[in-house]
């Protein structure tokens, strides 16, 4: 069984994603106090870990890659490396382009998603690394069965989806996400096509979030005007 997915991200009034864009806080507010309620919530839910995509988990693995000779062949297997009962930080790298020089990140255990069609020579990066993979189909896109292998083979039950709008727009199509923990910062964007929270890629006037309805479960103002909502994802009714 698949573990509970909250969707928890931070926005401004307009629904975009990245903090360094918004307006600047009001006079008198306290930007640490807005920005700190972010981690303090991630904290509180106590979950087995967290999920982000390609390019965040470059920016926080920082590791090089390496060059391996003659790698062996290898099945396209789960491989479990030593998780030390730590929690989960899962990578979605269809392609094999995070390279992590250890065997966590911020001091969380390494999952990789992948693709059947990573080369040896990256997996053999990995198992060097101590980092732990499983696969999410031949092109890395089969996200159902990739959180399925998280239950089953980490028995995690509860994680935090933290990625960007595409990330979040391909767990949205396939259904994976439980409950939306919303962050509204007393900020707006403004320009027209920056990244928002869900940002689906997907053919022309398909729609993700289609049999799906939310249901606002909680709603509250933090210290600094910010706006937490969460909202449980329920099957649409018809």
């Amino acid at each position: 069984m698949r573990p509970h997915i909250i969707c928890h991200m931070g926005t401004s009034i307009d629904g975009r994603l990245h903090p360094s864009r918004f307006t600047a806080v009001a006079a008198g507010i306290s930007a640490s106090v807005l920005r700190g309620h972010y981690e303090r919530i991630h904290d509180g839910f106590d979950a087995d870990g967290w999920i982000i995509g390609r390019k965040t988990m470059s920016e926080m693995a920082k590791g090089t890659e390496r060059h391996i000779a003659k790698a062996l062949r290898v099945p396209r297997e789960t491989h479990v490396a030593r998780r030390h009962g730590r929690k989960l930080a899962v990578g979605i790298d269809p392609s094999g382009r995070v390279h992590y020089g250890k065997d966590n990140v911020g001091g969380d255990h390494a999952v990789a998603v992948l693709g059947e069609q990573v080369s040896d020579a990256y997996l053999a990066e990995l198992r060097e690394d101590g980092v732990s993979y499983i696969f999410a189909g031949p092109k890395g896109d089969d996200l159902p069965r990739a959180m399925e292998q998280l239950g089953s083979v980490f028995g995690v039950k509860k994680m935090l989806l933290e990625g960007g709008g595409g990330i979040n727009g391909a767990f949205l199509k396939h259904r994976l996400i439980d409950e939306f923990s919303t962050l509204i910062h007393p900020a707006v964007d403004g320009v027209a096509g920056t990244q928002s929270i869900v940002d689906y890629h997907g053919p022309e006037g398909d729609r993700p979030g289609a049999g799906q309805a939310l249901r606002l479960t909680h709603c509250e103002t933090l210290e600094g005007g910010m706006v937490w909502l969460r909202h449980a994802v329920e099957r649409a009714p018809g």
